[in-house]
């Protein structure tokens, strides 16, 4: 807390350092001033005598986003051509035809249609190769930026010219662009009788009215308690956190508050509007890629002991943002502060003003971090993201998933699946059958993959320290015999890792006939932390335990 003092006596002291700190302040500006002239005449000189011609924009660029790279990874240049892409972030909303392109290999491949957008109606399809775009030949070049050419004006008219597995002729199919809305939630319904879902993949600027209104349809079909799913969700605007948190934690409570250089910009952030509902019973669901604003709505759910968390420790990201506008158009978003939640922690993984020799950076160690108390008592902690009340391990995939999944072999055959079989029964219904599985196998036999299982990678390790420590004569011969016992067969490995991979599978032809939609109600089955939830929801006794901090 700060103190402020009034005796004479106190005062000089004050003053002088305010006068050391003037001194110090006009010889940074010095110093600021004398390298931008050291800067502008550097690039002159290259302009003028650098043996190739360079491109100003593009070099000023690179070395705007290398300096920046020294401070940490959110403080960002937005170039005049980036600006675009800075709204769809802010705003979740672009002008374009409602698809995502990947390019790789040389080729532009529809990954995702969106709901009722352009590319839906027009029948664009996952798996459709982009060849030409009105008439530019896209094919074979990677460094293409696909997306600049289909974005474009609303009710502005482009061109596509497709490759179709199964047809052999390119076909044309011709879009009107349209306003393109990124939703929030992409999926919420009942998932048991009584438990609501929502999940909330972002904070754009309608992050608050989705959440809210699936939060209403939701308790009309009869939902008694929900859980609210923020695992892979990066954050965004901090006024949709607090909004957000607000549906659960009643009108004046604390969210968050700012803390930066800037004292003026310094603020508490309190719960302005009733709560939606402040009894029903809560679990939410994180991750390791849960960030900023999502662990914000996490934390406050954490530090009122409001709800239950389960998953992994989230990401660790507690820095606050602001968009500041420079000259010509562009922008710079610049971390201005840290933010603190109700116990008042701040959860910030990485101190990056203090860098390692070689410029890399570390988490806070563990011993560390300082211990905080939630509304009923339970002990918490700073400085490593939010620790979920209930732990669970990660999601990992095995070599030989990883290898398909790399490999796009799944989305290969997924597409293949699309043509052959125009119908499938719904998201929730559909499983492949050990003749469909069979047939999958037969497919990849002349397919181009490899992996290196665990066991393999650790034989590697030992023969790489036996020949460091020179004793490699002496295991030689007991390693090949190893190597010849453990070596994998591909066609084994499938039938062995069969349940993993026919999931998989599954999931990923789901997503070809009902998109997001129906891959999230697939996914419920296998989906642990759900599974943990509804559990945890049944069982109303252990699920009060937890929030009075008896046990988990």
């Amino acid at each position: 807390m700060r103190k402020y003092f009034r005796s004479k006596w106190l005062a000089v002291p004050v003053v002088a350092g305010l006068t050391v700190f003037s001194f110090r302040q006009d010889d940074r500006l010095f110093e600021i001033a004398r390298n931008l002239d050291i800067y502008a005449t550097l690039f002159k000189e290259l302009n003028a005598y650098y043996v190739d011609e360079i491109n100003p924009n593009q070099l000023i660029k690179t070395s705007i986003d290398n300096m920046l790279r020294t401070l940490d990874p959110y403080t960002v240049y937005y170039a005049e051509d980036d600006i675009e892409d800075y709204m769809t972030m802010t705003t979740g909303k672009y002008n374009g035809i409602g698809a995502m392109v990947s390019s790789a290999e040389g080729k532009h491949t529809v990954m995702m249609v969106y709901e009722d957008t352009p590319a839906q109606k027009a029948g664009l399809q996952i798996g459709d190769e982009i060849i030409r775009i009105n008439g530019v030949d896209v094919a074979a070049r990677e460094d293409f930026d696909t997306g600049k050419l289909l974005k474009g004006q609303t009710q502005t008219s482009v061109t596509l010219s497709i490759k179709r597995y199964g047809i052999v002729k390119p076909l044309e199919i011709k879009l009107n662009r349209d306003i393109v809305k990124v939703t929030n939630v992409p999926y919420y319904g009942m998932i048991s009788e009584n438990v609501g879902y929502i999940d909330l993949k972002d904070f754009t600027a309608t992050a608050s009215r989705e959440v809210r209104n699936a939060f209403q349809e939701l308790k009309g079909k009869g939902m008694k308690s929900v859980v609210l799913d923020l695992r892979d969700n990066p954050g965004g605007l901090l006024n949709m956190a607090i909004e957000i948190s607000n549906i659960f934690v009643p009108q004046g409570s604390e969210v968050v508050s700012t803390k930066g250089k800037v004292t003026e910009w310094n603020k508490t952030y309190t719960a302005y509007n009733p709560a939606m509902d402040i009894d029903i019973p809560v679990v939410v669901l994180t991750n390791n890629r849960s960030a900023s604003a999502a662990e914000i709505v996490s934390g406050v759910i954490q530090d009122y002991d409001r709800g239950v968390l389960i998953g992994q420790r989230t990401y660790g990201k507690g820095l606050v943002q602001t968009t500041r506008d420079l000259s010509y158009n562009t922008k710079m978003k610049i971390t201005t502060a840290k933010y603190y939640i109700p116990s008042g922690r701040c959860i910030q993984a990485i101190n990056y003003s203090q860098r390692n020799e070689d410029g890399s950076v570390g988490k806070i160690a563990d011993s560390l971090m300082t211990a905080f108390k939630t509304k009923n008592g339970r002990v918490v902690y700073d400085g490593g993201g939010i620790l979920p009340d209930i732990v669970t391990e990660r999601e990992t995939y095995s070599p030989l998933a990883s290898a398909l999944g790399r490999n796009r072999l799944f989305f290969e055959y997924a597409v293949k699946y699309h043509f052959e079989h125009p119908t499938i029964k719904p998201a929730k219904e559909f499983h492949l059958t050990d003749p469909e599985y069979s047939t999958f196998v037969k497919w990849l036999s002349d397919k181009e993959y490899d992996y290196t299982t665990q066991v393999e990678r650790d034989l590697n390790d030992l023969e790489a320290a036996a020949k460091k420590e020179k004793s490699i004569d002496l295991i030689d011969e007991q390693l090949k015999a190893l190597r010849s016992k453990l070596s994998h067969t591909k066609d084994n490995d499938l039938q062995i890792g069969k349940a993993e991979i026919k999931k998989i599978l599954e999931e990923e032809i789901i997503k070809h006939y009902y998109l997001e939609k129906g891959m999230r109600e697939a996914s419920f089955e296998e989906d642990k932390e759900v599974k943990e939830a509804l559990a945890l929801l049944k069982d109303s006794n252990r699920y009060n335990e937890i929030l009075k901090g008896k046990k988990k």
